[in-house]
């Protein structure tokens, strides 16, 4: 018989269950139910139900240091807003629960926000602000460009396609098959406008 993996199987079921419902809205019991094990997992493996909240954050935000591989890459900032774009959507695809985490949070802030998604939702700002500058610097974007506006409009751009998808499913195709049309498509109004 295979051991179950606690930890993993309390991260997975929370992280479903804080995205329906916030920090405040499950209960020890609920959790632990629904993971099958029992309430003193909770305790053992995260010191409580903060702690469970505070390391499903951790996951689900652990993937904004892509931010840091994109910075550093040997290509030009146009490409690099482009790889921005791709990130930003294959993030929202492999991370479905992100962006309930990323509005509750900045909306309804835990104590955590300081801690845990500020500081990583800042890095990806800070870097895709540095970006857009290079660009302005090298004249491969206009030079009336304010950058702090910009990295703001791209990414609400992005992350309001995933976040408006029950509103609009049933006039826009959110298939992942469209993705590098979408990419496209962002990349034309970021570079050429309307």
């Amino acid at each position: 018989m295979e051991k179950k993996d606690y930890k993993t199987a309390l991260i997975a079921t929370a992280t479903r269950l804080f995205a329906e419902r916030g920090l405040n809205g499950v209960s020890i019991r609920e959790l632990s139910t629904a993971a099958g094990v029992s309430i003193s997992m909770i305790s053992y493996y995260f010191d409580g139900k903060e702690g469970l909240y505070s390391a499903v954050l951790l996951d689900q935000f652990s993937c904004f240091r892509y931010m840091e591989s994109i910075k550093e890459r040997a290509s030009g900032p146009l490409e690099k807003i482009e790889e921005y774009v791709r990130w930003s959507i294959q993030r929202n695809r492999d991370y479905p629960y992100l962006l309930r985490y990323y509005t509750s949070e900045l909306t309804n802030p835990t104590r955590y926000f300081s801690i845990i998604v500020q500081p990583a939702l800042e890095k990806a700002l800070h870097i895709l602000i540095e970006i857009i500058k290079e660009g302005v610097e090298n004249k491969q974007f206009r030079e009336d460009l304010n950058p702090e506006d910009t990295a703001l409009a791209m990414a609400g751009m992005v992350n309001y396609y995933f976040l408006s998808t029950l509103a609009t499913q049933k006039f826009i195709n959110h298939s992942p098959e469209r993705d590098e049309e979408l990419i496209r498509h962002y990349m034309d109004l970021f570079t050429k406008g309307l």
